[in-house]
């Protein structure tokens, strides 16, 4: 990307869920990327079709609106979440009043992209992960929905899938009241959240005043939140520990058995896989380890990086270090304390700062704004050139 991140817009409260007609592909189809990639170009097939999989028994189409109760088990982790139509209608102008909490810039020209591919297929393909801690009779609430019957599949991955359909009005008014006054981060999916807004600043008023979401519970089912680790191409172990002395950061070689030992809170990893060295760090003014490394070590390198590699297991990492060629530096797990700590001063993370797992499937909610019109056989109003300086 060209661009430099930027920080997205922001929605105000109350955090509100809409229920909507759920589009669900048949279990066979959920899951398989094959199906996915048949909602890529032309995008203006798209809902001819979605028509002929309805015909041919490929989807299915709930008949009226409704919130979902969810629950997926994907390698022994259960994650369970409220899915429906989430208002973005509404724009924050200050930090308290914020409903949805982003913790990473989204790249604009990316959101564009993924606005214009929404707009013109007329669905939101699969909801965007937020993850909060729910106020505890909301959870209670929740738990006697549980108690009662669930549909349930096993998708093409082999993933089993537990979903409650919640459509008593009553129920309904109650899970509003309680969601209405809480925050959810976003834990998967800034750039959809980015295109929610552009969508809804085009056509105001529409079925674009939503997006879709999943709203999980983390004192209930909580997400894993795994390390990012990065390799400092062109900068070598020397490189980071002058820098590293010259912010007064202790340092100190070690063995790789002692270094891999040592990596946790407040502590990093360098290595070119000739030297290890643990790399000790002070946490202040409410910094985590992450933007320590990008705000304050990196910066500091006499030479590079060229380029910042990003790799979920430390191994992609390391066999990729070497002393011509780069340093790898391994980071530990961010708590979800950690990144609301940062979110409510105000911060975002640097990029690839965070990894929630894991996410839901794609198939098994997809939302159609033509179902929310007054009268679907109507074209979509035309679109409203939006004001990129607001959004």
């Amino acid at each position: 990307m060209d661009q430099a991140p930027v920080t997205p817009p922001l929605v105000a409260g109350p955090l509100r869920l809409v229920p909507f007609r759920a589009l669900r592909l048949a279990d066979s189809r959920i899951s398989d990327p094959a199906s996915a990639r048949t909602l890529a170009r032309p995008y203006h097939d798209v809902q001819q079709r979605l028509r002929t999989w309805e015909q041919r028994g490929f989807l299915v189409h709930d008949d009226t609106p409704a919130l979902y109760l969810h629950e997926y088990t994907v390698s022994g982790i259960t994650v369970r979440g409220l899915v429906g139509a989430v208002d973005v209608s509404h724009r924050a102008h200050r930090l308290d009043q914020r409903a949805i909490l982003p913790h990473e810039g989204i790249y604009p020209a990316q959101a564009d992209d993924l606005a214009d591919r929404m707009e013109e297929m007329c669905i939101n393909p699969a909801p965007i992960l937020l993850v909060q801690r729910s106020p505890a009779p909301l959870r209670e609430l929740l738990a006697t929905v549980r108690s009662g019957p669930a549909e349930q599949l096993i998708d093409r991955a082999g993933q089993l899938h537990r979903w409650w359909t919640l459509r008593d009005p009553e129920l309904l008014a109650r899970i509003g009241e309680l969601l209405g006054p809480t925050t959810a981060l976003i834990a998967d999916g800034h750039h959809r959240y980015a295109a929610y807004l552009k969508l809804q600043a085009r056509n105001p008023g529409a079925p674009t005043d939503r997006g879709l979401a999943m709203i999980v519970d983390h004192d209930d089912t909580p997400l894993f939140l795994g390390a990012i680790h990065r390799l400092l191409l062109g900068s070598s172990i020397r490189d980071v520990a002058d820098a590293a002395a010259a912010l007064e950061i202790t340092t100190h070689e070690t063995t790789h058995e002692q270094a891999v030992a040592a990596l946790g809170p407040s502590t990093l990893v360098a290595t070119d896989n000739e030297t290890w060295m643990v790399i000790d760090l002070v946490l202040d003014d409410g910094r985590v380890e992450v933007e320590v490394l990008h705000d304050l070590l990196v910066p500091s390198l006499a030479h590079g990086p060229s380029r910042i590699t990003y790799h979920h297991a430390a191994q992609d990492a390391l066999r990729q270090a070497g002393p011509d060629r780069g340093t790898a530096m391994l980071m530990p797990a961010t708590t979800l304390s950690q990144v609301q700590q940062v979110v409510e001063a105000g911060r975002l993370f640097p990029e690839k700062a965070t990894s929630f797992q894991p996410k839901p499937a794609f198939g098994l909610f997809i939302r159609s704004w033509l179902d929310e019109r007054p009268d679907p056989s109507s074209p979509a109003p035309p679109p409203v050139t939006p004001d990129l300086t607001r959004s």
